[in-house]
């Protein structure tokens, strides 16, 4: 440890995933100007999530040990030896955690917050599930939730709202910003070309193909799109237990293209051949890809969504619709038409990409940390 160090803070998760690693690098660097240490300790995946593929590493983090039990329902991962060390812990906000109920009533000289959503809009507010964890959110002297959406989630248990940083969720888009960025003209002709399209009318869906998506409406919308706009097409990125559905439809359909999973530059490339992105599911950090590529996410207000919803102003930066097919084929077709509101909505989405950022959100994390330092504990009151 760093004697001249101000103060020490601990990040606990159950694991660590890929996408988190530039923005804890980042909170590290954030922390450490304001002369305070961050460890970083993370368990193992579960079983289940094993062929996700998609774990981190940290040269400075530690791992934990890590067991599951009743079905992945429980996770048991005892840190208490870590808490000694520091003087503020950050805890993840998950029900399994169950060692962080220790944490919570009887490691009383840390400053201790929590990290999560703050509740399920779509659970039962009565059930023992959403009381459980109405309880475990007051024991804590600070939180950190994912956007606007986590606050009233939070509040409702009576936890004071000047002990919420709001983080706005974000992953690395710098990458992406500088491929996009990048995009030469004489490479998207011949990608073109070798798709075969023939119209500046291109929608775009990127991500998995699961019921949440709502896969076969938005091919449903789509087809109808296509008959109200003959020169509309469409490219179709990622994969997923219902790629069924997108292979079928592609078979019939020559304007609608599968191009299976697309990283890196060529997912920035074609990215760039697209007017609107066509995401009528469930929409979470893709939104970000949006924003950073210019292409407005169109979605609708379908249950289920993620937090980063949030993130979506209609009519500024994407548009929202009901979860009527007419009303949302509606929409499309009619931005698709009108390149003025494309054009505004575009800038939208690149202002919107400038405030979403791993730096905004680790240097609102580290301004809560010190925050929570500052103050006197509110755990027991």
């Amino acid at each position: 440890m760093n004697e001249r160090t101000r103060y020490r803070a601990l990040i606990v998760q159950r694991r660590l995933t890929h996408y988190r690693v530039a923005f804890f690098e980042a909170l590290r660097k954030e922390l450490s100007e304001r002369d305070c240490e961050l460890k970083l300790v993370y368990g193992q995946p579960a079983p289940s999530e094993g062929g996700k593929d998609d774990s981190g590493t940290l040269s400075w983090g530690e791992g934990l040990e890590t067991r599951y039990f009743f079905g992945e329902r429980i996770c048991w991962q005892p840190f208490g030896h870590k808490l000694a060390e520091v003087d503020i812990a950050v805890l993840s906000s998950e029900n399994k955690l169950i060692y962080n109920l220790i944490a919570q009533y009887l490691y009383k000289r840390q400053r201790l917050a929590l990290w999560g959503h703050g509740g399920n809009l779509q659970a039962d507010a009565n059930s023992l599930r959403e009381r459980y964890k109405r309880v475990a959110t007051k024991r804590a002297d600070w939180w950190f939730g994912y956007t606007n959406i986590s606050v009233p989630l939070i509040e409702q248990s009576g936890f004071p709202r000047e002990r919420i940083t709001v983080l706005d969720n974000a992953i690395d888009t710098v990458e992406l910003s500088n491929m996009v960025g990048g995009v030469k003209q004489e490479a998207l002709r011949q990608l073109r070309e070798e798709l075969g399209l023939k119209s500046e009318n291109v929608g775009i869906y990127i991500g998995s193909f699961y019921a949440e998506k709502r896969i076969q409406f938005m091919l449903d919308a789509v087809a109808r799109i296509h008959h109200r706009m003959p020169d509309f097409e469409f490219l179709i990125v990622g994969s997923g237990s219902e790629k069924h559905l997108v292979d079928q439809f592609c078979a019939k359909h020559t304007w609608a293209k599968y191009l299976g999973v697309r990283k890196g530059q060529a997912k920035a490339d074609v990215l760039a051949l697209a007017k609107v992105m066509i995401n009528p599911g469930v929409v979470g950090l893709n939104i970000l890809d949006s924003f950073v590529a210019g292409v407005p996410m169109i979605t609708t207000s379908c249950r289920g969504h993620g937090p980063e919803i949030a993130y979506l102003t209609n009519g500024e930066n994407g548009l929202m619709t009901t979860t009527s097919l007419d009303d949302y084929v509606e929409a499309v077709s009619k931005l698709l038409a009108d390149e003025s509101a494309i054009e505004l909505l575009t800038i939208g989405c690149k202002t919107s990409a400038q405030k979403y950022t791993v730096g905004n959100m680790a240097r609102k994390f580290a301004d809560g940390v010190l925050r929570c330092l500052e103050l006197p504990t509110l755990r027991g009151r």
